[in-house]
């Protein structure tokens, strides 16, 4: 009898195992340093087998194990950025959103981006939307107009909806306009507390005015790099600044115009942790923060965790990382930023990865004079019609094709120095994103639920493995 039903539970986990997940074949999508691979897809899908290749780094996933929700991946647009794209032919440009922004066939389906709040230092001019003469101020922001954004920002973001509807959007400023600011000018200098109530009614506009022209502002930070006034334009706003202009400002404007959009602090480098930190501990200011974002200039990108593990409350956003290739080579060192910002960011509980920025031309531009950009290169290189994708482009391809909002980081382990992070996607499959950022080719062994299939990634390499 014993044996019978041995027997029987034995033919009832091999149907299990025949009809449900563990059987499901994993393929691979691979981008390569030396360009033989593109986001290609590997030609022969794996079955999964009961026992494991010995003595090989072994990746394990466990789905049962959850973290943070996804909320997207993608870039900057910037002004510079939709003016390039805008000036593309329609039938060009059409094409290239929908590669960008599409979530089938060719397109990457980028998720998330990231607009500026007027002009940054990557636009061709300075600008905001309530500029007065020297001198003169303007309180009641009788002035304020989204014109500048409507000459490209606003078509191409249009545009860019129409592909993806369901594209979420952060908003940052670079500067307030420079009759708020203490030296009245649009590099540097500081908001002064007597335009606080200004300032605040500026983002209502603003987020109202997008809105009018169907754009829906998700999140919004309140500087962009509020300790760096070397950009043209820049403004410095201390943490302390920051929690009294929410406290007091920004926080009941929002409420009190009854907007959803949500507040996330700091929006620098992850070497000042204490500045989110005195934000969000602000007993006033915090409940009207939804979170904190983060670039990667400077600091450790554990930073991140720290002020989650402060905070668990409070999500992490990860929004700013410009990613130069090689220039002087055919090489596409793929596997260094994805496993340093992507599959940290993510492992470090950011909700979303942007990269700096999304276009730019062939002499890195349009970017302002005195203090922008000069090395700033786009995820695509624009010259007229011609598209050329660089390294930020697939860096980011490599996970927002496959891992759409609302997926699911899950916990995954092991690799030795193989870079690694997992997510559950909302329809139920697995995506290991895997980078080798050695100098040799690794042959490794990726383990779920008992079972194991064997896999080899080329040096420099980045690979996507779903099931």
């Amino acid at each position: 009898m014993k044996r019978k039903c041995a027997v029987l539970l034995s033919m009832v986990i091999t149907s299990v195992l025949a009809n449900g997940q563990a059987s499901r074949p994993v393929s691979a999508y691979l981008t390569t340093e030396d360009r033989s691979a593109l986001l290609e897809r590997q030609p022969d899908a794996q079955q999964w087998q009961s026992t494991a290749a010995a003595n090989l780094p072994v990746v394990t996933v466990d789905d049962a194990v959850s973290m943070q929700t996804i909320e997207g991946f993608g870039f900057a647009l910037t002004g510079g950025s939709a003016q390039l794209i805008h000036r593309m032919s329609p039938t060009a440009r059409h094409k290239l959103l929908v590669e960008l922004f599409g979530n089938s066939g060719d397109g990457i389906g980028v998720s998330y981006l990231r607009l500026t709040i007027g002009s940054s230092d990557m636009n061709d001019h300075v600008y905001t939307y309530d500029d007065m003469p020297s001198g003169e101020k303007d309180s009641k922001l009788k002035h304020f107009s989204l014109r500048e954004d409507e000459a490209d920002v606003i078509p191409v973001m249009q545009e860019i909806l129409q592909v993806n509807p369901k594209l979420k959007i952060l908003a940052s400023p670079w500067s307030a306009p420079s009759w708020m600011k203490d030296n009245d000018n649009s590099k540097g200098g500081s908001l002064l507390p007597e335009f606080y109530p200004a300032y605040a009614k500026y983002f209502v506009r603003y987020i109202k005015g997008m809105q009018r022209h169907g754009i829906t502002i998700a999140e919004l930070t309140i500087q962009n790099e509020p300790l760096n006034p070397k950009n043209t334009p820049s403004m410095v706003m201390e943490s302390k600044d920051e929690a009294t202009f929410i406290r007091e400002a920004l926080g009941p404007a929002l409420h009190g115009s009854h907007l959803n959009t949500k507040i996330l602090a700091w929006d620098h480098n992850c070497n000042h942790p204490e500045y989110p930190l005195t934000v969000l501990n602000d007993p006033q200011a915090g409940p009207y923060v939804a979170g904190s974002a983060f670039h990667l200039y400077e600091g450790e990108i554990s930073a991140l965790s720290e002020v989650h593990d402060a905070h668990p409350d409070k999500d992490i956003y990860f929004t700013e990382q410009m990613v130069i290739e090689n220039r002087k080579g055919p090489t596409l060192p793929v596997a260094n930023p994805v496993e340093r910002i992507v599959i940290a960011a993510t492992r470090n509980w950011s909700r979303t990865v942007l990269l700096w920025n999304l276009a730019a031309d062939t002499t890195f531009g349009p970017h302002t004079s005195n203090g922008g950009c000069p090395v700033c290169q786009g995820a695509i290189t624009l010259d007229g019609d011609q598209v050329q994708r660089n390294i930020a482009f697939y860096a980011i391809a490599q996970v927002s094709k496959f891992v759409p909002p609302a997926s699911v980081r899950v916990a995954s382990t092991g690799g030795d120095d193989l870079g690694n992070v997992a997510f559950r996607t909302p329809n139920g499959q697995i995506a290991l994103l895997v980078t080798n950022n050695s100098k040799v080719d690794r042959t490794f062994v990726i383990a779920w639920h008992q079972q194991s299939i064997t896999a080899k990634l080329a040096a420099g390499s980045v690979a996507t493995y779903l099931w």
